[in-house]
């Protein structure tokens, strides 16, 4: 096993030098770093546990590399979880699912999503999307205009179909990229834009919605907010 190229010395240097003084401030941002860690492991194996099923590994196979029984590795990565997800996201996604039913649609797709992002509102894919496409009408509209109202009677439960499904594994390896523990509304959009020649990509591309300048705006949006600590996208 290769070594991580981290230590428990370099850990505690960095706080002593981020967190000068104060024994208790030191205290609690150990905490924060030791739970951003822990989620970024749990993100960690989220990805390559992916990957294997993706590369048609069996759960008994992921399980016995796991450490774990068949049983334990397909309750744990069967069903796709949001516990994750931020509060905003989960309603994004939520929305998405109201949207295709309203819209009598058997599946929810990229289009979906990226209406229920618009509709929450001081969101960090929000923000971005009006930055760089103008504003939310006119978004809504166009995105309107792509997929029109279905005929028939949409199921109960709608699900999300397969496009979907790849932009919310992209989110998460977006939000790993970026060094965070949970999934936002940023990570949501970033993961639609690095579907390969996914529809909601190229919608958003017509908008100016590139993968490269949502990534810039997230940064800038993350950097403005992070100083007065507001919640996460």
């Amino acid at each position: 096993m290769a070594p991580l190229n981290l230590n428990l010395q370099d850990l505690i240097a960095q706080i002593d030098a981020d967190v000068a003084g104060d024994e208790l401030a030191k205290v609690a941002e150990a905490r924060d770093r030791a739970n951003t860690l822990s989620g970024i492991g749990d993100q960690l194996i989220d990805h390559f546990v992916g990957r294997a099923r993706d590369a048609g590994m069996s759960w008994s196979q992921i399980g016995g590399a796991l450490g774990v029984t068949k049983q334990a590795a397909q309750q744990r990565w069967m069903t796709p979880t949001f516990s994750r997800f931020t509060e905003r996201a989960r309603h994004a996604v939520v929305t998405a699912q109201e949207t295709a039913r309203d819209m009598r649609h058997s599946a929810v797709g990229p289009e979906h999503i990226i209406l229920g992002l618009l509709a929450i509102e001081g969101g960090a894919a929000a923000d971005v999307m009006v930055q760089l496409a103008g504003p939310a009408d006119a978004i809504r509209k166009r995105v309107l205009r792509a997929v029109p109202p279905g005929t028939g009677t949409p199921p109960a439960h709608v699900p999300f179909g397969p496009e979907s499904k790849e932009a919310m594994k992209q989110a998460l390896d977006q939000a790993l990229e970026l060094g965070h523990n949970y999934i936002g509304t940023e990570h949501l959009l970033l993961g639609l834009l690095k579907v390969p020649d996914g529809r909601g990509a190229a919608l958003l591309a017509e908008l100016g919605v590139t993968y490269a300048a949502a990534r810039d705006g997230v940064l800038a949006w993350i950097d403005r907010f992070s100083a007065a600590k507001r919640p996460a996208g």
